[in-house]
């Protein structure tokens, strides 16, 4: 619920408004019990019991990785779903990645996320449960979230926006929108109007191929959205905000891992303000898809940067615990 829904519930208790502005703050201070708020009269804790409840997700697995830190959750939804999320530490602060749907329909052809399909659209109650129960079980703050787990969150606006908003508000997590980063393999109307909702919160493009065919093999969205669609769309959402989109860009052995994508790659983003997110490839063993390698990736970083297009290689975290989106889901899936 949004602090004005709480505010209504309060209302139709019985309350005024500004007992649900309190409950509002109480859940996002942690709290998991209702008697725990202490400046909420009792007759409205009685019916919040009676009425209400707030419900973590439910854990199933979690690993941590014994080279850096990185843990990994699989939880469980209502109707028997499952979502991962990866909580990763890094100097700048920690931060987590959630999933935003059960599964995915995009069918992206290296990863292991859409291996089962969609099962359902994660709510914005989902999404933020992920993060508070990170940190309840971590025992420490969460200062940046990417929407780059499970699933495509374009493909959840509506729940990804109320999402956003929530985790924004000043009364809740307070956190910051240049701290919150959503990825999207590619839906060009959602990025236009994402551009307009949200032009302080990160954009991330899932690229992977610089030209339709290679794209189109292994990113089934290519077809109804091409590479120049997809450029132009970014290149709107540059003016209109004023902000670096970055292409993420999984480097698979023999696929798109060649000079002469890296020189197309150029070509396709000259001039545009943006970053290029280079990943080694965590391998799935059932797509038959191999990595790059980081070697390979710091040459790939190199060419780009050389031609004048920032470049990063993504250190790779949580490669002994499954690391890679949907890999413990599909572990599950399969027992």
């Amino acid at each position: 619920m949004t602090q004005k829904e709480m505010s209504g519930l309060a209302q139709s208790m019985g309350q005024p408004a500004f007992r649900g502005k309190q409950l509002f703050g109480w859940i996002y201070k942690g709290k998991r019990d209702f008697r725990e708020m202490k400046n909420l009269p009792g007759v409205f804790l009685q019916s919040l019991e009676e009425k209400c409840a707030i419900d973590p997700l439910t854990l199933l697995e979690c690993r941590e990785s014994q080279t850096d830190g990185t843990k990994k959750y699989l939880f469980g939804l209502d109707g028997g779903s499952a979502v991962e999320t990866v909580f990763m530490k890094y100097k700048y602060g920690n931060s987590v990645c959630i999933s935003s749907q059960a599964g995915c329909r995009m069918g992206c052809a290296f990863c292991a996320s859409g291996m089962d399909g969609l099962d359902r659209n994660l709510t914005a109650g989902e999404m933020i449960s992920q993060i508070m129960d990170v940190e309840a079980d971590t025992g420490e703050n969460v200062g940046h979230v990417v929407v780059m787990g499970t699933g495509e969150p374009f493909d959840n606006y509506d729940n990804l926006a109320k999402f956003i908003r929530l985790i924004n508000d000043k009364d809740g997590k307070n956190l910051g929108m240049r701290n919150i980063t959503v990825s999207t393999c590619g839906l060009v109307p959602v990025i236009d109007r994402f551009a307009e909702d949200f032009p302080q919160v990160n954009l991330a493009i899932s690229l992977h191929g610089t030209t339709d065919e290679r794209r189109g093999a292994i990113m089934p969205i290519d077809r109804k959205y091409p590479i120049a669609d997809l450029i132009d769309a970014a290149r709107r959402y540059t003016e209109k905000t004023g902000r670096r989109v970055t292409f993420e860009y999984a480097l698979i052995h023999g696929e798109n891992d060649s000079n002469a994508d890296m020189d197309n790659l150029c070509r396709l983003l000259r001039g545009m303000i943006c970053h290029v997110n280079l990943i080694p490839l965590n391998q799935v063993e059932d797509t038959g898809f191999k990595s790059s390698g980081r070697h390979r990736a710091e040459e790939c970083m190199d060419r780009l940067e050389s031609r004048g297009i920032p470049a990063t290689v993504r250190r790779q975290l949580g490669a002994d615990i499954d690391g890679a989106c949907g890999q413990l889901r599909l572990e599950k899936l399969k027992k």
